[in-house]
């Protein structure tokens, strides 16, 4: 313990610069937009080469009430729920605004949108409007999520929306990691936790929020929202409906998650509650709950969520110039987010905007893999598995409910499963925190399996890879100084980088630093 001391005595505060939105892959040249006319009044208007100021008393609300009211064009999209996986033509669906979460046999729904209406328009259209959205500051088209409003709710009033321009996040080319440890050139990371709380679930929850927002002001019976968390979910909720002024009830499992992640819902005024159980039990009691009382459900049964999720499938299209890569690596848990990501990549192919999908693979930490074991059986029986301790706790989760989902992405992407004990999901971690990243556990798990499939040649060194970092390592500071202080029992942190602690004399600091220059780290 007493390295695990002075680790703690020797952390400094460190600066972040951010990394622009376009990274574009080497040698290619971004084409200009072309802008064409449209009937939807979410549709932007034809820019101008300059653009007038808003007045003074107006805020960019009211800047996008105003130009709506200006324009004659009317909304044409249309979204409803369906059973999942149950095809165009089903005849049972429910409305956006009816507060419902399973489908009358018991499974799950899915946002099912009017994809003839959106295949008015062609490829060229979406991929040019969604590119003139990047960066602006108009409501709500700054959001990475709302930049594609069509595609994610069609019918919300903007005035509903609850954003906090999320989205947009950085894919960082890995160069580092990728030429030194797997051989590769093309290796690209999907920063989705560089996001307003730090995690992924910003991104879905902007839309489950915002549409609970709508439901309040249809007087329906919403007191407030409320989940079950492995601490991500739990966050991102407090923070919106706090944005909303909407109460939020977060159920957690006791000592379970970390410090940075319990305080966020406590900072945002959530309700919470630490329960002596895991996050299956905390899921089995939030959904009795929401049963019985007028408290909207936000877990990922939810498939509102799945909606904004999706739309980080869509950037990585945009950011590589609407190039597919090759794979896609995503951590899976709940499994939800493996199928928001196939959906994303789906839709872009059905409507044009490419000709294909990536390879999709679900990376699970060995001591909460029910996917893994399920795929390696070939598919043929699931069974739930009590989830045990790992260092990625957002994905310790023994009973994912959206199981369907994944296997269903997994069958059509010609997907993938594979897991990482925790000593490989934290070496992997360690190897890529020393090439300039500062990623979370659940990044190490997805990058361990990168590292399976290269060394069975699998995924070969040019394929373009993605590597989805669902929550920011900033969260997670006390795995990394655990396996540093190599204070994590029966794991050999082979790759701890703990300080040295040196006498205040130049004498022994230059004795030191003569011995370091003499065995620098590879």
């Amino acid at each position: 313990m007493a390295t695990a001391s002075v680790f703690y005595s020797s952390l400094s505060s460190f600066s972040h610069k951010s990394k622009p939105f376009y990274q574009s892959p080497a040698g290619k040249q971004r084409p200009s937009p072309t802008f064409i006319s449209c009937t939807s009044s979410t549709f932007d208007s034809t820019p101008s080469a300059l653009k007038t100021r808003r007045a003074a008393d107006e805020n960019i609300k009211d800047e996008a009430r105003r130009q709506r009211e200006d324009s004659s064009r009317h909304g044409e999209f249309r979204a409803k729920y369906v059973p999942f996986n149950s095809g165009i033509d089903s005849p049972e669906s429910y409305s956006l605004d009816e507060i419902v979460y399973r489908s009358q046999s018991g499974g799950l729904l899915d946002v099912q949108h009017d994809m003839d209406a959106l295949k008015r328009y062609d490829g060229a259209y979406w991929r040019a409007l969604f590119d003139s959205r990047v960066g602006k500051t108009t409501w709500p088209y700054g959001s990475g999520v709302w930049s594609k409003k069509e595609w994610v709710l069609p019918e919300i009033d903007p005035d509903d929306i609850v954003s906090a321009f999320e989205g947009n996040s950085n894919l960082f080319w890995a160069e580092r990691f990728g030429k030194q440890f797997l051989g590769m050139n093309d290796l690209w990371v999907k920063h989705c936790g560089i996001s307003h709380t730090g995690s992924f679930k910003d991104l879905g929850m902007t839309v489950l929020v915002s549409q609970v927002n709508r439901l309040r002001k249809l007087n329906r019976p919403v007191f407030g929202v409320g989940c079950a968390s492995t601490g991500d979910t739990s966050a991102a909720l407090s923070a919106y409906c706090a944005a909303a002024g909407i109460p939020s009830i977060v159920f957690l499992p006791a000592n379970k998650i970390s410090i940075a992640q319990l305080v966020q819902p406590i900072a945002n005024g959530a309700f919470v509650l630490s329960i002596d159980t895991d996050f299956d039990g905390c899921m089995k009691l939030i959904r009795e709950v929401t049963s019985e009382l007028p408290i909207y459900l936000a877990n990922s049964l939810n498939s509102l969520r799945l909606e904004g999720q999706k739309t980080a499938a869509i950037e990585i299209l945009q950011q590589f110039d609407w190039e597919v890569p090759d794979w896609v690596i995503v951590p899976g848990g709940n499994l939800g987010n493996i199928y928001a990501f196939y959906k994303g990549f789906k839709m872009c192919q059905e409507l044009g905007l490419v000709d294909r999908i990536p390879r999709l693979v679900c990376a699970q930490a060995k001591n909460a893999n029910p996917l893994y074991l399920y795929y390696k059986s070939g598919w043929k029986e699931f069974k739930p598995v009590k989830a045990n301790t790992t260092f990625a706790s957002a994905i310790q989760i023994g009973d994912p409910v959206s199981i369907d989902r994944a296997v269903y992405a997994l069958k059509n992407s010609n997907g993938i499963v594979e897991e990482a004990t925790e000593e490989e999901l934290m070496d992997a971690m360690a190897h890529a925190d020393s090439t300039g990243m500062f990623i979370c556990p659940h990044t190490g798990v997805a990058l361990a399996a990168l590292i399976k499939l290269r060394r069975s040649g699998v995924i070969a060194p040019t394929d373009r890879t993605v590597v989805v970092s669902t929550a920011h390592g900033l969260k997670f500071t006390q795995a990394k100084i655990d396996y540093h202080s190599k204070a994590i029992k029966n794991m050999e942190c082979r790759f701890a980088n703990p300080p040295v602690q040196v006498k205040a004399d130049l004498g022994s600091v230059m004795d030191v630093l003569q011995k370091h220059l003499k065995n620098p780290p590879n």
